[in-house]
This record gives C-alpha cells, structure tokens and sequence, in this order.
C-alpha cells in the first residue's frame, strides 16, 4: 500500500514538473530578458526528385544568411532556427508541410517556393495562418494576382520574362518560324503561353505548341513533329531535368536549331544531364549572376567554404529571401517594443519592406508582394558548362 502510495506521489510530481518546465519555455510576448525567444523560419522547397538540385541551393543560401543573422537577434532577445521541408515539387505534399508550418506557432514566416505550381496552393494556407511567404524564384503570374496579403516574391513573373524571351528570339536570334514545348505545369505553360502570345505580336509564326508530362524520358513523339515542322528555334518551358532530356535527344535526331527556355532550366544539373548538346542554348532567367560584382563574389567564396559546394542560379536568391525576411521581422519585432511580434504584424511588416539591398538584388514590394526592381537576365550556353555566359538583361 505504502509503494503504491509513493508511486502516485513520484508520479504526480513528475507530472508537475513536466508542466511547470513546459511553462519556463520561451512565451510569445517575452522580450527575451528573462531568456530568449524562438522565431523559426520555414524554407520550403524540393530537397529530393528532379528540382532538388534548386531547392537546396535556395535552402542553403536561406541558412547561410540565417546563421549570419543570429548575433543580431540575439542581442534583441531571440533565438533564429531555420526549419527546411522537403516539398518533393509535389502540390500535395506542399500543402501538408505548409499545415504543419502553420500548426508550429513559432515559425513566423516562409521563404519558398521553387516551383509556383506548389507555391499557389501552399500558400492558400500560408494565408489562412497568416504566414508571410517570400518567394527567391516562383514566377507564375497567378502566386501574386490573387491579391493574398502573405505572398511575395524578390523576381519577375512570367509576363515579363516570358516577353523578355520572345523579343530575344525574333530581335536577337532572329527567330521566323518557332515550335514551343512545355511540361503542362503552373510555370511551364504560364510561361510558354506568355512567350508565345509576345512572340506571335513580334510577327513569329509558331508552328507547335506541344505538352510533356514531369518524369518522362523518351520525348521521340514530340521531337518527330519538330523535325517535320523544321522550325528555326525550339522553346522549352519547364524545368531541368526534362529540358536536358529533350535538349540532349533533339540534338540527336539532328535538330540543331538554337534552344530558348526559362529560369527552370537555370541549373547545373541541366549541363549534366545534356553534355555537349547544351550548345546553342539559350536562357532567360531571372537570377543575375553573381561573379560580375564584388558582393556576389564573395558570396561564392563564403558559400563554398560553408558548404563544400559551388553556388547554384539560385543560391544567392535564397540568401537574399532570407534577408528580406529576416528584414521584415526585424522592424516588426521593433515597432512591437521589441517584444515578440505576432505573425499579422510580421505579415505586413514583410510587405511593408522598401529599397531592401541584397548581393544581387533590391527589394521594394509593391501591393500584391511583387520586386519592384525585378530584372530578367540573359544567358548563352557556348559549351558544356555552368554557369553560362551572361549576354543581357532587361528591367522591369
């Protein structure tokens, strides 16, 4: 009788321990003089499957800046975290990582995503927390026109770049007769309809426009109807892993007419995967490139050193995301009394950024959370290698 008694007693007590530790834990409203707080932030984007060469290269650019930021915040009385998801570049599973973000009421904001056919959706529930998102690279017309107050981006969107494309291929390449491929995604056809619609008002005539499916491998179908319509450029709108593919077979069957495609095919991995056949390509991307200034520059170094490996098109972007947010945050926590800020106020605090200098790019959100100062950046595949040679760019 005695054990059991002591046994309950143990027992109650460590239940009451265990409340009363969970209760010393940082609060919402400490200002961290009595222990810091916690702000977490989200990246979201794919860690595995053909895009995942991009979303760790946004990732890790996100922590890079992160971890540069943590004295800062210290000093206010927080603790900086970056928790990354793997969105797979699957809509489904980013929506089911986008309510486990919103669930975790410590994470105040998301920089994401890499593909805008995830993004859209995502951020319908980034929306219903109140989660601000800052997108390093979602070009889809759509992630921003539905007005959401949580949804933002540092680049163009595809009714820019997709004309900036256009007028490259009918004023530079001197392009007549054209056949466009896209992936039947958000951004690849957002994209090639955009490209088309610009392409057609230059007085280009376009012979095909043709949809592949993400994880295809054999794209002989397509490629025979370019080869019977002998077009002077083909336009990719998709992503790497299957650009390189129809890139690499093309060549094969003899198309040897210039390739023009989007960011999507911005990557390292496009050049592995289409070796030699990559000359005589084309990109219009919306990541500048970061060995033409002295900030850029360093940043290569300071990243390799960091993490072992050579920068990615959108390495830079995720660093500079990160910055906006961690920006953003900032102001709120200060216009907050320095006290946690509630995710409404760092929602708006994030919109309400202005001139925000990153390495390779300025910020200023306008009302729907689209760069003011976004540019499209032109690039030439000569050879087998990466990054490409810049040869333009256009503002917005």
């Amino acid at each position: 009788m005695k054990l059991k008694k002591s046994l309950a007693l143990l027992l109650t007590g460590g239940l009451a321990a265990s409340i009363f530790l969970a209760g010393c834990g940082s609060k919402s409203g400490d200002n961290g003089k009595s222990g810091s707080s916690m702000i977490k932030i989200a990246t979201q984007t794919p860690l595995s499957g053909g895009s995942a060469t991009i979303g760790e290269a946004i990732k890790l650019g996100a922590q890079m800046k992160l971890d540069e930021e943590k004295k800062k915040f210290k000093d206010l009385g927080f603790d900086l975290q970056l928790v990354p998801y793997d969105d797979q570049g699957d809509p489904k599973k980013g929506v089911a990582n986008a309510q486990l973000i919103g669930a975790d009421k410590s994470i105040m904001a998301v920089v994401g995503h890499f593909n805008s056919g995830v993004a859209i959706p995502s951020s319908e529930v980034y929306e219903k927390y109140a989660i601000p998102m800052v997108s390093p690279a979602n070009s889809a017309v759509e992630v921003t026109s539905r007005g959401l107050k949580t949804v933002n981006r540092i680049v163009a969107r595809d009714d820019f770049q997709g004309p900036a494309g256009a007028e490259f291929a009918v004023n530079t390449l001197k392009a007549k007769k054209i056949f466009i491929i896209q992936d039947k995604t958000a951004y690849g056809t957002g994209l090639a309809e955009a490209f088309k619609k610009a392409a057609e008002e230059k007085g280009a005539e376009i012979l095909g426009f043709e949809g592949i499916t993400i994880g295809e491998k054999d794209f002989n179908g397509v490629l025979n109807q370019v080869v019977s319509k002998k077009p002077d450029l083909v336009y990719f709108g998709g992503i790497y892993a299957e650009g390189g593919l129809v890139i690499k077979q093309a060549r094969e069957k003899g198309i040897n007419v210039p390739f023009l495609g989007g960011d999507g095919l911005d990557a390292s991995t496009l050049v592995e995967i289409a070796g030699g056949a990559i000359k005589d390509t084309y990109i219009t991307s919306l990541a500048g490139d970061s060995t033409k200034s002295e900030d850029g520059k360093k940043f290569t170094v300071s990243y390799k050193e960091k993490f072992n490996k050579n920068t990615e098109s959108y390495s830079v972007y995720g660093y500079d995301t990160m910055g906006v947010v961690l920006k953003g945050i900032e102001d709120a926590i200060k216009a907050n009394n320095n006290k946690m800020p509630t995710r409404e106020q760092v929602r708006d605090a994030v919109r309400g950024v202005k001139d925000y200098q990153g390495v390779l790019t300025k910020v200023s959100f306008d009302d729907i959370g689209d760069n003011n100062y976004a540019k499209v950046f032109i690039y030439s595949f000569k050879e087998a290698k990466y990054p490409a040679e810049l040869v333009g760019e256009v503002n917005k």
